[in-house]
């Protein structure tokens, strides 16, 4: 499932494409047709995300409202389109561009006020400016729920998927098992904004990147990372490999109905 600086990149992309002109809006696969048909014509008047939520603005108060899931696709091309397949969902198009949604979860075209109840049920997301972590951080003073677990429930941080949760608890040398009342206050605000700084980075490189600079493989002497998911991390999806740091072997385990890597020496357990 995409991470959230996907999902904001995405809402980036339909800016530059479409925000402030009039699209033509069709459901090649008739699943979203009538909700096509209401916005078809109608110029797009914002693009937003939060978590792992998209949503595109027209007037008269519509929203078309987009989570992709585990399968959902939202790819771009410049005009003339072609003829669409009949598994796109949703197409939008303009006299420049166009883009192809296929597979979502999610492809509703909402009001005002239900866009408003999604914001209301998801936590802050490090992406959106006027988010911060305190609310977060009410929620995970008082929980006996791990830290990994946490990280992961979109209803108190939004938009942080498995490879983030994974990186910033690696490092920032947190045992992923910790509860939550466990964390010291500054150590939340220290990965909150360490969220913050990785997933804008992650939105202007369209790319999950957690290494320091002093551990990249140019500055260690290391071969790349061959890895579909791309970028270089610490731990996410190198289990049984050697800890950059301290040559410890990564681990795996299911956590929170997600495979979570750690580092046992840079990461020690803090259990009794």
């Amino acid at each position: 499932m995409p991470e959230g600086h996907t999902i904001h990149r995405l809402a980036l992309d339909h800016r530059s494409r479409f925000e402030g002109a009039p699209v033509r809006a069709s459901s090649p696969q008739g699943k979203f047709a009538d909700g096509a048909a209401l916005v078809d014509g109608q110029v797009m008047t914002s693009a937003e995300a939060h978590g792992k939520h998209l949503f595109l603005g027209f007037d008269q108060d519509r929203w078309i409202h987009v989570h992709l899931g585990l399968f959902g696709k939202l790819g771009f091309g410049t005009a003339p389109a072609p003829p669409p397949t009949d598994t796109v969902r949703l197409r939008l198009a303009s006299p420049s561009a166009y883009a192809d949604l296929r597979g979502p979860t999610t492809c509703a075209l909402i009001t005002d006020d239900e866009k408003h109840a999604i914001h209301d049920r998801l936590g802050p997301d490090p992406l959106r400016p006027d988010d911060d972590g305190t609310r977060a951080w009410q929620r995970i003073s008082r929980s006996r729920t791990t830290i990994a677990a946490l990280l992961l429930d979109q209803k108190i941080i939004a938009g942080v998927g498995n490879v983030y949760r994974a990186e910033v608890l690696f490092r920032h040398g947190i045992d992923p098992y910790r509860p939550g009342r466990d964390l010291t206050r500054g150590e939340w605000d220290a990965i909150w904004a360490d969220l913050v700084f990785l997933m804008a980075e992650g939105v202007r490189h369209n790319r999950i990147d957690t290494v320091r600079p002093e551990h990249l493989p140019e500055a260690m002497g290391r071969p790349l990372r061959v890895d579909d998911h791309g970028g270089e991390v610490y731990v996410y999806r190198r289990d049984r490999q050697g800890c950059h740091i301290c040559g410890a072997g990564i681990r795996t385990a299911g956590l929170a109905a997600r495979n979570l890597f750690w580092c046992p020496g840079c990461q020690p357990s803090t259990g009794g």
